[in-house]
């Protein structure tokens, strides 16, 4: 790895037309730890910036601003405040549901003091089987090219 960081993580971008977005990590860690998510949306911002993404970094979940508690909803949580700490500059956020860092309607309604919901243009998925299984989603029947993976870090 590269001085700093202390894992190698797998990203897409996931482009259609002039949509263009990064999925993240879809390709390697199977459950990263908080420590670990963290630091893949950090460098998951930093590989989007890479590919002209202004990166505003959704930490996916099936939650959104604490509407369920579970140990899955609070690993997403904290490593959203470690990441925040990590590169304070970069908008990140989470933990949300898909259609919270998608849909601006959606964020308005559920987490309306969020800079990231709505808007979101990186997506952290919080563990493997949901990022391939969402990138492939989007490809197959959203009709998006996935380009990579992309190692990071």
């Amino acid at each position: 790895t590269k001085p700093g960081v202390n894992l190698i993580s797998g990203s897409f971008v996931m482009q259609k037309g002039d949509q263009r977005y990064l999925f993240a990590d879809c390709a390697i860690n199977i459950n990263p730890n908080e420590t670990q998510l963290a630091e893949i949306a950090v460098e998951s911002g930093k590989t989007a910036r890479l590919f002209d993404i202004d990166p505003r970094v959704a930490l996916l979940s099936f939650s959104t601003n604490g509407s369920a508690k579970s140990p899955e909803v609070e690993k997403v949580h904290n490593a959203t405040k470690l990441a925040q700490e990590m590169d304070p500059a970069m908008p990140i956020d989470g933990e949300m549901q898909f259609d919270a860092a998608f849909v601006p309607a959606v964020a308005k309604a559920k987490y309306s003091d969020s800079k990231v919901a709505g808007h979101a243009t990186v997506f952290v998925f919080p563990e493997l089987q949901s990022g391939n299984i969402g990138y492939k989603i989007a490809q197959r029947m959203g009709g998006f090219e996935a380009i990579g993976p992309i190692l990071q870090g």
